[in-house]
């Protein structure tokens, strides 16, 4: 079947982005692997490339689309490279929304132009010790200042992609208790610059995939925050998280869709390659019906992501469709990619191929952004049950 969801500026958008990865990431993506995350000064390179701009405003400095297409590129490409670019995914697909919705001209002014090259990037602290995917029971806390002028920030965060090299991290705390009638008043958001006094980075978690993005816990000790910096309206955070949360849960999504049909490449081209018992592993019957298999199920999740992005990009993707197609294609994902590393035998289980590392990374990806047992329930819900 054609695709359809592509134009000539996403193909040329594709063929700089894999010559890019092709000079500047492939050759260095082991070191990066080693270390434990991209060094600071790539997210200036992926600035200068235009990477952070796409879905800015002209005024400050992007282009002033309004689409998610060209990040569907980045995901497809990435993914076929078998690299990561880091935490940047987390600028752009997570904090960005946030600063468009919410900021004031004012805040846009200061924000937006250091954000598009990558001068000053961005993260955001949701999920705190002992709260997983409750986030209405977050105990950080911003008090307001007897004169005020600022908000006193307190409390701690974890599991924050981006939170190392992070310059400025979306901080959620609470402002006020929540209510008998609703747990989830009185949480706000706050641009919160990491220089600040009292603001500590503590260990750089050590993740079983994802080696390249620097995912950080995050103390906050008397952190003053002018109330400049705080975003949107005060005690309206929660429903600020929840409405964009569809756009972080397509991005997941796709992104699983595009590592699966990634594996089906690294599997391919293995068994064409590699020989057993005096033959090709591809020549064997079970070889090709395992690949043609796993090419139904990538068909399938590449029409859902497709479909998804057409719909984000309409303004039209509802919570239960975005629920729904993230539990999908991260599903196929999870069987796609196990089968394809079966494929490569003993070979899939070292890092120096991209099949293992890909397997590690994907695991992910059916626990953040909600849980595959928290879509469940979000289509359950949808469907009146």
């Amino acid at each position: 079947m054609r695709r359809t969801v592509f134009n000539e500026d996403h193909e040329a958008f594709r063929e700089t982005l894999r010559a890019f990865i092709e000079a500047e990431v492939v050759p260095v993506y082991d070191e990066w692997f080693a270390a434990g995350q991209a060094p600071r000064d790539f997210y200036y390179k992926l600035g200068e490339l235009g990477i952070f701009g796409i879905n800015v405003p002209e005024e400050f400095g992007g282009a002033g689309l309004d689409s998610h297409k060209f990040e569907a590129v980045l995901y497809e490409e990435t993914s076929r490279a078998g690299v990561q670019f880091g935490g940047s995914g987390v600028h752009v697909l997570l904090a960005l929304p946030y600063i468009k919705m919410l900021a004031t001209d004012e805040q846009k002014k200061r924000y937006l132009p250091k954000f598009v090259t990558g001068e000053e990037m961005w993260a955001i602290a949701m999920t705190e010790p002992g709260t997983g995917s409750d986030l209405a029971g977050m105990k950080s806390t911003a008090r307001l200042s007897e004169d005020g002028t600022h908000y006193v920030l307190n409390g701690a965060k974890t599991f924050i992609t981006g939170g190392v090299h992070a310059d400025k991290v979306i901080v959620c705390a609470r402002t006020a208790a929540p209510t008998a009638e609703d747990r989830r008043h009185g949480i706000s958001l706050f641009a919160v610059d990491t220089k600040s006094e009292g603001y500590s980075v503590g260990r750089k978690l050590d993740k079983l995939g994802l080696k390249t993005s620097d995912t950080a816990e995050l103390a906050f000790v008397d952190v003053k925050v002018p109330v400049e910096d705080l975003l949107g309206e005060e005690n309206k955070g929660f429903y600020y998280l929840g409405h964009n949360l569809a756009s972080e849960r397509w991005g997941i999504a796709f992104g699983a869709y595009a590592q699966a049909k990634a594996a089906v490449r690294f599997a391919k081209q293995y068994v064409q390659e590699r020989t057993v018992f005096g033959k090709p592993v591809a020549h064997f019957q079970n070889t090709k019906f395992e690949l043609a298999a796993c090419q139904a199920e990538v068909d399938a999740a590449e029409a859902v992501a497709d479909r998804a992005t057409e719909a984000l990009d309409a303004g039209e993707l509802t919570p239960a469709e975005a629920a729904s197609a993230k539990l999908f294609c991260t599903e196929v994902a999870h069987r796609v990619i196990d089968r394809c590393l079966q494929l490569h035998g003993g070979y899939g289980y070292m890092n120096e191929y991209p099949i293992a590392r890909l397997y590690a990374d994907n695991r992910v990806n059916r626990i953040y952004g909600g849980t595959s047992e928290i879509m469940k329930t979000i289509i359950a819900k949808d469907m009146g049950l």
